[in-house]
Formats: C-alpha cells, sequence, structure tokens
C-alpha cells in the first residue's frame, strides 16, 4: 500500500460533510475546537488516532464518514499548533489518513500537502529521545510513513526537494546509538524509496547525504555516517549517475560552486569507496584526468587519496582499473618531490595488504631508492623494512637488495636506517626463527653485509656497526650461553670479508681501551709539560674514535678534566678497561660513570651522549673469562659431535674450525680471561687433532695468552713443551713459526727449548729432500731472528754452506714446462717451495742480528738481485718452470723490501737494488703483480718503510690490469692520508719530514722513473706519453689538495733536480739527460694541472743525495727543447686527465 501510483485530486470529496454540516468525531469523541484546553484536546486526539489506527482502506464508509476528520486535521490550527503533544498526535492521524486513502489522498492543494509533509518532518526530530514517554507514537509515525511510503506523494509537487531535504537531514540528524535496528530500517526504507523511485537525486539532497560521510561530521555523529553508508550501499544503482555528474563538476569542469561539499571530494571519494566501490565507477576516470593535471598540489591530493584506495585492504581496484594503477605508478616518477614522497609511503600500505602487487611496485622502488631527494631514498627503506617487519614474504629479494644499496648511500641518515631496518630483520627471522629456516635463510646475506661496512672510512658508519653487532647481531643483554652461542655459529657463518671486519672491530676497541688506558696512567704522573703534551696527543687520538671527532674533542678535553678531579670516576674507569673486567661488572660501570655525569636539569646532555658513546666501545659488553668458557665448552661439543652444528646449518668441521679462530682472535684482545686450566686442556685437546688449521690455531692462542702458565699451570706446561717441539720439528709450516714464537713467549729457558730444535735441524737438513726442508727452514730462521746472540753464528755456516750453496744456487729436478707463468700452491715443486723459504730464512736471520758487521746482508742483497735480474732462474740452467721462477721473483722482490724495514741494511740497499725491487710490481705474472703490491701497501701504511718505496706505485701506471690500477690508486690514497694524519698528530714528526711528508716522494718517483728500462729514448714520444701517465698517477694523487702550497713545493723540486746530477751514474749524459726530461715532464704536468703552482715555496726542498748530487748554483734550470715540443704535442692528452 504506498503512493508510487501517479495520485489524482480527490475533487468529488473536498467538501463533504455530515448531513447536519458538522465534521463527524468518531463516537465518544466531541467537537476538536480551539475552545477547550490542550488536555482535553490531546484526550479527544488520542481518541480519533485510535480510530484511525484501526482503519483499514476498505472501510469505504469510514473512509467517507471521516472525510471532513481528514480535512480538518490539516488546517493551519493544528499545524502550527504550539503544544509538540498535540502535534504528534494530528501528525500520527495524517500519516494513517494517508495510508487510508492511499493512492489518492484527500488533499488537493500542493501547497497544502507541502505544509502538511513539513509539518509531519517537523514531528520525526521527536525520534531523538528514546526515553521520551512519546517515542513509540514517534516510532509508529516513522513506521507508518515508510510502510505507506507516503512521501512518494510529493513527487508531483514542484518543490518536492524541499520536503525531501528537510526529511533526509532531520533523519540524519535525530538517528544515533540509542536507536534499535528496527528504526534505522524504516528511516532507511523511507529515504531509499524516495531516491529509487524518484526521476532523480537533486545536489542538495545528495550534499544531504554525502555530508555525513564527512570525517569531521563522520567523527560528531557515527550513527548517521552508518545511516549514509547502508542507503547508499542500497541505492548504488541510482545514486551512482548523481555522483558521478557530482564530481564531473567539481574535478573536470571545476564547478566548485555546484556545492558546499567541493572542497571535501577526496575525502568523499575515499569514503565512498571504502562503502561500495561501484558508486564511483564512472569516478575513476576523472582521477586518471587528475593526476596528470598541471599543478603539483592538486597531484599530490589526488595521489594521497589513491594511495588510501588502492592500499586500503579488502581493495581490488588495482586488478579492476588497471590503466588508473598505471597511471598512479607513473606518479613514483612525478617531478613534484612531495608526490614522489607520498607514493612511496603508499608502497608499505600496498605490500602488506597487497602482496601480489609487489612486483609492479618493485621497479618504481628501484627507481626512487636513487632518487636525488634524501627524505625519498630514506622512505623507500622505512617502506620495504616495515613491510619485511610485518611478513618477510610480502617483499623480494629485489626489494631487500633496494635496501642493501641504501647501506652505502651518501647520505648518513639514508645509510643508518638502511643498517638499522636490516639488522632488525636479521634479529627477527634468523635470531629469533620467527618465520622458520626458509625465511632466515633469505635474510642470512644481512650479517655479513653489515660486518662489510666497518671497511668504509667514516667513523658514524663503524659505530653504527658495533652497536648493531652488540644488540642485534649478539645481543649483550642475553645470558652468557646463550650469547656465546649466538657468537660461537655468527663466527662460523660469517664470510671472509665479514670476518676480517668483525676481527678489525674488536681490534680497533681494543686499541681505543690502550688509549684510554694510557691516558689514566699519564694521569699517575706528576704534571709537567711532556706530560700535558703526551696527554693532548692522546686525547686527540680518542677523539678521532667518536663521532664528530671536531666536537668530540672538547668533549673529551672535558671529561678528561672531569677525570682529573674526580678519583671515583677514575677508578671506576679503570675498572672497566680492566682485564679482569667481567661483563656485568662494565654493565655496573657504565651505568655509575653515566649517572655521576648526568645533569638532571639538561634533559639533552651531547656531552653525555659523547661520554656514552666512548664506554660502549671500551666496555667489554661480550667476553670475559666466563664467556670464553662457554666458547670453549662449545668447541668441546663439536669435537665430541654432541653439539648443535647442523641444526644451526654449519658442518662440525667448519664449526671447530671457525671457533678455534675466533679464540685466536679473542687471545688478541682479551688474554688474561683464557687463564684457566679447564680452557688450556681443550687447547691441548685441539693440538692433538688431525685438522692443521685448528692446532695452528691452538698454538698461537697458547702465544697469546700462557703467560703465567710456566709458574700457575705445571702440568698444563709439560704437557704443551713436547707438543711444540714435534711441531716445530715436523709441523706444517704454519705450526713450525708459532710454535717457535711460543716458545720464545712463555718460557723462561726458552734459549734451552729453542736449542734442543735448533740443533738437531740444523744437522738434519738434506737439499735432496726438498719436501722434509720446508718446515725445518721455516723453524731455523724464526730462531735464529728471536734469538740472534745465541743462533746468529751456527746460523752463518747453515746459510754459506747448506742455504746458498746446496740449495738456492742448485736446480735438482726440472720444471714442467707448461709456459704459465702461476700455478697454485698445491702444483708448486717442493724444491722451489724450499727455496722460498731458505730466502726467507735469510731475510729472518738478518733481520735478527740487525748488523751488517759481517757483510752478509751485502752478500745476501747481491743474491738477490741476481735472482731478479735472472727472473728467477739463479742458476740460468734454464731447468725451472716459468711459474717457479715467477715464485722467486717475488720472493726475491719480497725480500729486498722486508730488509729495507730495517734502517741499518736500508741504507746498503743500492739504487739499482731498489729499482730491481721496484721492477718487480711490472711484472709479467699477474699474481707477482698483485702480491708485491699488497706486501708493499701493507708495509707502507704502517709506516715500516722509507718513502722512496711509495714510488714504486706511480709504475701501476702500466699495468694491462685496470682493476690493478684501481687498487694502486686506493693505495696511494690510504698512504699519502696516514702520513699525513700522522704529521698532524705528532707534533716531533716534524723533524722527520724528509721521510714522511708525501710530496717528498716526487724525486724519488722522477729518478725511478728515468731510470725505468722502458724509458730508453728521451725523444721518443710514446715512451714519454708513459714516463708522463706515471708521473700523473702519482701527481694526481698528492693534487688533490694544495696544502701549505704543496704545488708550488713539488714544483720547486722538480726544478731544484735540474740543478743537480743522477748521483747513480753523475758522468753519464745520457743518464742525466733523461733524468732532466722526466723532470721537464713532471713540470709540464704540474703547469697544466694547477694554477698555484707558481706561487713561492714555503720552504727550500731538501734532496736525497743518495740519488741526487749535490746542486751547482752555477747551472741555470732550463726545459729541454724536446719536452717544450713534447708540451704541446701532448697538452691535449694533459688536459683531459
Amino acid at each position: 500500500m504506498d503512493f508510487t501510483a501517479q495520485p489524482k485530486p480527490a475533487t468529488a470529496l473536498c467538501g463533504v460533510v455530515s448531513a447536519d454540516g458538522k465534521i463527524a468525531y468518531p463516537p465518544g469523541v466531541k467537537e476538536i475546537t480551539d475552545k477547550i484546553t490542550t488536555d482535553e484536546m490531546i484526550k479527544r486526539l488520542k481518541m480519533v488516532v485510535k480510530t484511525f489506527m484501526d482503519m483499514d482502506q476498505d472501510s469505504e464508509d469510514e473512509k467517507q464518514q471521516y472525510l471532513p476528520l481528514a480535512l480538518h486535521l490539516a488546517s493551519e490550527f493544528f499545524l502550527r499548533n504550539p503544544n509538540k503533544d498535540v502535534r504528534l498526535l494530528v501528525a500520527c492521524c495524517l500519516a494513517d489518513i494517508f495510508r487510508i486513502y492511499a493512492p489518492e489522498a484527500p488533499y488537493t492543494s500542493h501547497d497544502k500537502l507541502k505544509d502538511i509533509f513539513l509539518f509531519i518532518t517537523r514531528q520525526l526530530k521527536g525520534l531523538e529521545d528514546t526515553k521520551s514517554p512519546q517515542f513509540n507514537r514517534y516510532f509508529y509515525l516513522l513506521e507508518n510513513l515508510a510502510w505507506v511510503k507516503s512521501y512518494n506523494i510529493c513527487f508531483e509537487l514542484e518543490d518536492c526537494n524541499e520536503i525531501f531535504i528537510q526529511l533526509f537531514r532531520t533523519l540524519f540528524s535525530v538517528i544515533n546509538n540509542s536507536h534499535n535496528k528496527k528504526v534505522q530500517m524504516h528511516m532507511l526504507d523511507l529515504m531509499s524509496s524516495i531516491i529509487m523511485e524518484g526521476d532523480g537525486v537533486t545536489q542538495e539532497l545528495l550534499d544531504s547525504i554525502l555530508i555525513n560521510l564527512i570525517p569531521a561530521h563522520k567523527n560528531l555523529n557515527k550513527q548517521s555516517f552508518d545511516l549514509a553508508k547502508v542507503l547508499l550501499k542500497r541505492t548504488v544503482q541510482t545514486i551512482e549517475a548523481c555522483i558521478a555528474n557530482f564530481f564531473n563538476q567539481v574535478l573536470v569542469l571545476g564547478r566548485s560552486s555546484v556545492s558546499d561539499l567541493s572542497e571535501h571530494v577526496f575525502d568523499l571519494i575515499q569514503e565512498l569507496f571504502a562503502i561500495d566501490p561501484h558508486l564511483l565507477l564512472s569516478v575513476m576516470p576523472q582521477l586518471e584526468f587528475k593526476l596528470k593535471s598541471n599543478d603539483g598540489e592538486e597531484r599530490l591530493a589526488v595521489v594521497r587519496l589513491l594511495a588510501k584506495l588502492f592500499g586500503s585492504k579488502d581493495s581490488d581496484l588495482a586488478t579492476q582499473n588497471r590503466p588508473l594503477w598505471q597511471c598512479f605508478l607513473g606518479r613514483f616518477n612525478d617531478i613534484h618531490v612531495p608526490v614522489r614522497l607520498e607514493s612511496v609511503k603508499f608502497a608499505s600500505h600496498c605490500l602488506m595488504n597487497h602482496p601480489d602487487l609487489a612486483k609492479d611496485l618493485t621497479e618504481y622502488l628501484k627507481v626512487r631508492s636513487h632518487d636525488p631527494e634524501e627524505a625519498i631514498r630514506h622512505d623507500v627503506i622505512v617502506t620495504i623494512i616495515t613491510a619485511a617487519k610485518r611478513d618477510l614474504a610480502l617483499v623480494n629479494d629485489q626489494l631487500l637488495g633496494f635496501v642493501r644499496e641504501r647501506t652505502l648511500d651518501k647520505r648518513w641518515r639514508v645509510r643508518k636506517e638502511a643498517m638499522m631496518g636490516l639488522a632488525q630483520l636479521y634479529k627477527k627471522y634468523c635470531l629469533h626463527g620467527e618465520a622458520g629456516k626458509e625465511a632466515a635463510e633469505k635474510v642470512s646475506w644481512i650479517k655479513d653485509k653489515l660486518l662489510h661496512i666497518y671497511y668504509q672510512n667514516s667513523i658514524d658508519d663503524k659505530l653504527l656497526v658495533e652497536k648493531i653487532f652488540a644488540q642485534y647481531l649478539v645481543p649483550h643483554n642475553l645470558e652468557t650461553e646463550e650469547r656465546m652461542k649466538c657468537l660461537y655459529y655468527l663466527y662460523a657463518s660469517l664470510d671472509p670479508n665479514a670476518v676480517k671486519a668483525l676481527n678489525e672491530m674488536w681490534k680497533c676497541q681494543n686499541m681505543l681501551r690502550s688509549h684510554v688506558r694510557e691516558l689514566l696512567d699519564l694521569h699517575k704522573q706528576p704534571t709537567s709539560e711532556a706530560n700535558c703534551s703526551a696527554m693532548f696527543g692522546k686525547l686527540m687520538t680518542i677523539a678521532k674514535n667518536l663521532p664528530d671527532p671536531g666536537k668530540a674533542q672538547d668533549f673529551v678535553k672535558k671529561f678528561n678534566q672531569v677525570l682529573g678531579d674526580d678519583e671515583k670516576l677514575r677508578s671506576q674507569l679503570e675498572l672497566l678497561i680492566s682485564p679482569t673486567c667481567s661483563c656485568k661488572q662494565a654493565d655496573v660501570c657504565v651505568r655509575e660513570i653515566a649517572r655521576k655525569l648526568a645533569n638532571p636539569k639538561q634533559p639533552t646532555n651531547p656531552f653525555l651522549e659523547m661520554v656514552k658513546f666512548l664506554l660502549e666501545r671500551i666496555a667489554p659488553v661480550h667476553i670475559d673469562s666466563e664467556a670464553i668458557s662457554a666458547l670453549v665448552k662449545l668447541m668441546n661439543k663439536s669435537i665430541e659431535g654432541t653439539a648443535d652444528d647442523e641444526e644451526e646449518g654449519v658442518s662440525p668441521d667448519t664449526a671447530i674450525r671457525s671457533g678455534l679462530e675466533l679464540l685466536k682472535v679473542l687471545s688478541f684482545t682479551h688474554p688474561t680471561s683464557f687463564h684457566s686450566a679447564e680452557t688450556y686442556e681443550s687447547l691441548l685437546q685441539c693440538l692433538r687433532m688431525e685438522d692443521d688449521k685448528v692446532a695452528e690455531a691452538a698454538i698461537q692462542i697458547f702465544r697469546n695468552t700462557g703467560h703465567k702458565i710456566e709458574t700457575d699451570l705445571p702440568q698444563i706446561r709439560s704437557t704443551l713443551i713436547p707438543i711444540l717441539h714435534q711441531k716445530a720439528k715436523r709441523g706444517t709450516p704454519h705450526q713450525a713459526k708459532q710454535a717457535v714464537h711460543c716458545i720464545h713467549a712463555i718460557f723462561t729457558n726458552k734459549e734451552v727449548q729453542l736449542a734442543q730444535i735448533f740443533e738437531p735441524l740444523s744437522r738434519s737438513l738434506n737439499a735432496d729432500v726438498p719436501e722434509q726442508l720446508i718446515t725445518p727452514l721455516v723453524s731455523l730462521g724464526h730462531i735464529s731472528m728471536l734469538a740472534p746472540d745465541q743462533f746468529a753464528s751456527p746460523m752463518k755456516s747453515v746459510v754459506a754452506n747448506f742455504i746458498v750453496k746446496d740449495l738456492l744456487m742448485n736446480d735438482r729436478s726440472t720444471g714442467e714446462k707448461n709456459g704459465k707463468l702461476w700455478s697454485p700452491d698445491e702444483e708448486v715443486s717442493p724444491e722451489v717451495l724450499a727455496k722460498v723459504q731458505a730466502i726467507k730464512l735469510l731475510v729472518r736471520w738478518l733481520l735478527g742480528m740487525k748488523n751488517n758487521q759481517s757483510k752478509s746482508a751485502n752478500s745476501t742483497l747481491r743474491l738477490l738481485s741476481a735472482m731478479l735480474v735472472s727472473e728467477g732462474d739463479l742458476t740460468e740452467q734454464k731447468r725451472i718452470s716459468k711459474s717457479d721462477m715467477s715464485r722467486l721473483r717475488l720472493a726475491a722482490g719480497s725480500a729486498i723490501m722486508k730488509l729495507a724495514q730495517e734502517p741499518c741494511y736500508h741504507e746498503i740497499i743500492t739504487p739499482e737494488q731498489f729499482q730491481l725491487c721496484a721492477l718487480v710490481i711490472n711484472d709479467e705474472c699477474y699474481q707477482v703483480r698483485q702480491i708485491f703490491a699488497q706486501k708493499l701497501h701493507k708495509a707502507l701504511v704502517k709506516l715500516l718503510l722509507p718513502l722512496e718505496y711509495m714510488a714504486i706505485f706511480a709504475l701501476c701506471a702500466k699495468d694491462p690490469v685496470k682493476e690493478r690500477r684501481a687498487h694502486a690508486r686506493q693505495c696511494l690514497l690510504k698512504n699519502i692520508s696516514i702520513r699525513r694524519e700522522y704529521i698532524k698528530q705528532n707534533p716531533m714528526a716534524t723533524e722527520k719530514l724528509l721521510s714522511l711528508l708525501p710530496e717528498y716522494v716526487v724525486p724519488y718517483m722522477i729518478h725511478l722513473l728515468a731510470h725505468d728500462p722502458d724509458f730508453t729514448r728521451s725523444q721518443d714520444v710514446d715512451q714519454l706519453r708513459d714516463i708522463k701517465e706515471c708521473l700523473w698517477f702519482m701527481l694526481e694523487v698528492l693534487m688533490t689538495k694544495n696544502e701549505n702550497n704543496s704545488h708550488a713545493f713539488m714544483k720547486k723540486m722538480a726544478e731544484n733536480i735540474k740543478l743537480t746530477k743522477d748521483a747513480q751514474s753523475p758522468d753519464e749524459s745520457k743518464t742525466n739527460e733523461k733524468l732532466y726530461t722526466v723532470c721537464d715532464v713532471a713540470l709540464c704536468v704540474i703547469n697544466s694541472k694547477s694554477a698555484l703552482c707558481n706561487a713561492e715555496s714555503p720552504k727550500d726542498p731538501v734532496l736525497p743525495v743518495k740519488f741526487f748530487t749535490q746542486p751547482e748554483k752555477s747551472r741555470e734550470y732550463k726545459s729541454s727543447l724536446v719536452v717544450v715540443f713534447l708540451c704541446e704535442l701532448f697538452l691535449l692528452d694533459i688536459s683531459n686527465m
């Protein structure tokens, strides 16, 4: 029963009254006029309501009888009555009248109908108060209107929209959480019938619905939001076109005036999409149009909206609307930074809610991971890590690879986020195993990658790696057994470079502990100028090991001042760095020192933060005696086969070998923690194992930690000595070396012990059995180096009669003529291996003596030079293979370089011998060049070799392999940096500038290049180009900065060389001509690359007398004509360098 059909005016009924001309009232109801009291009126109206309520459409007589009453109740008297109860009863009567007389209403005037429906609508406000005594009547009114669809009669009214808007607003305003489902259902029925059965929904009516979806309204009245939501869902087919029209007006045509809700379009789209995506079928293409807007802020707003639509959990928009999805993905490459940033932030939710879209996102995130904006690169990491922490399966290997790359980002904030993110993933999936073995395997590379970062130059990176290690890789707050198990298996599973990085980390921390220990020792000494100077140098060294060394200097000075004033603080710090400090004690000490330095009035205390950094670096949070004991027990379990090795993904052999290596490293940094019978018993067990590496590591641990074995553990001593003797005589070369050093380090009667090894070995040497020579030669060499006073003389006869005459000067076997320049270690003949060890023995013997009184060093240097001249075939019988010759050249060159580290031998190395040694870096064999360069670099960075040896790197410019040239350049950068830093940190170093200042390498380089065997003609353009490349290889690094007018200084050196002669051959004009030509090329390069080189040199350079004669003041500096010509010829080459 409703008014859906078109109603017709009831003209025949409008004047009908009862026979006596009065309005007919139900039985018992007297006339209702303004003459009666309100209470009486209410009483009578209730009876009228009851009568209409009981009537149905089939009661034709009653309908006719009460028609006048129906008209009377619609009079102004009732519609404008001030009493709400009267109005409510009238409204109920009117609702029943519409029900009874349907489909034709008894009211013909459109204005009257409008007044009636507006009146009824106003009464519906009474629904708000469910506790009102009249609520049931209000509910009855609503139910009746909804059931009959009474409002549909208004469709014929011109201004029906006003009625509908008022109705909708009223219903949305009264709905609240005290209403039951029936109330909401009737409201929905009433409104949905208007929407679905009308000709359309006007904008104002649509606004009355949509306004309830706006966040501000939604938060105020959730029930009105829910009502609008259900209404829209129910009417989606009808209302979708109206919604589309609204958004088209605002988004496409830009007519924001069409609605007061225009400024909320994006909020509305989001809510509508959440309600039912079908509501926006025609709107989505409009959003695609907006995504391509020229206005960056507009694109940003659309991206924010679509991010919510695509990213919401149940959304299938990306699959349903691929063009819009692809268009949205394009915004990852937007020119507007905030748009790109918003796109990246969206990716996290998308990965978590829609893992199937990860493939689409990956390529775009890859590009953004290299975005020029730091904030975007940072957020790419946050996006990936957030998703991975939720569920590792949400991110593919490629996405994790982007985070891996960013650990090397140029910006610290990005690097830190990447490193910390990876650390958290490692702890979650590897350490805690939250997602099983497969997930752990997927991120197992993280531990290696994080430790590799310790190789970076930035102190911030190093400190963060240390923090990550202590908190995520091996959490220091674990119980000792659990912590050591974690470390044991971590160490066993690391790649070689990560192991080196971890070892370096412990080494750096130990070094810093030593610096702090030395600082505390200085506090115990009387105040003096020397003491203050030493203390200042120590403070500067400590500051370099902290973040932002510039600021750290001031904080370290302040901390030092506090240490001087506070004896208790000093004692706490001494306990912290004491070798016997346990991990638990360290934790207490750190907290106690921090508490003393804290200032409650200063919440952020940079000074305290810096001190905490220092304490965290020096505190033994992982290793103490208890920890070493736990590690040893773990290793014993691996040896016995009762450990969880296989379960942890490590084979027992690997676990044992790695465990010993770990203990070996810790024996350097924490030797005191090893001193227990239980630990040494386990190490003795390792010495008896067949694995050579395990035994070697065990010996080294004894060497590093066994200083008190002789006095405190006699039983261990008596067992250890025969094993060490056996290893020195018949063990592997490495074991023999460690055994000899171990005896020398830990026993007081070492002379007796070493003699018991030396004598039988020296008597049993037999060159006919070279495979049995190697270990004896190693032991003899190290014995003569460690105890020269006792064994130097006996060794001389061994050297003369056996080493040189019998072994080196004879080729007993014929090498394999396969043409290879290098062979693996296992394929090298025993005779050549023995000869290599013989050369090393000669060097060790000489290094032990540290003097050349017997002229043995001259003989040895001549022998080594002959080895190089003959290209490794000393006998020149051509019986030795190419690869074996390479081994011997390398051994000879390395031997000269080793002897040069001892001042007494450096003095007697002639320029010719130095040049032969240098040319090894240009050897035809790649491995020889590689190993020699590594040895050269290692000695130079430790400042063990004289400066002239750095000039050798200039020859690397001729290396045909790009990687070797790059390595040499890195070596130069490192060496120059170390020397400059050393001069800054050591004021006394200024007296040794000739041997330390990197610029002083220039004369050595010029002299070396002048004697390059490839440089034969001073006027050969190709040869000069090679010289230029070698010069620039070194000068480019030196000229990166113009410190103290260094460019002018280097130019002055080159000019001064032209005032001297070559000390190697002062009277040979051709030699001097080549020297001057190299000088001119060097000057040409310096002049072309620096405008500052013409300034006045800060000091007059001193030239090394070993290579140059004294300057002749009568000589004038001239540029040779050939080089003037050449400078013009290859000026273009130089300018492009």
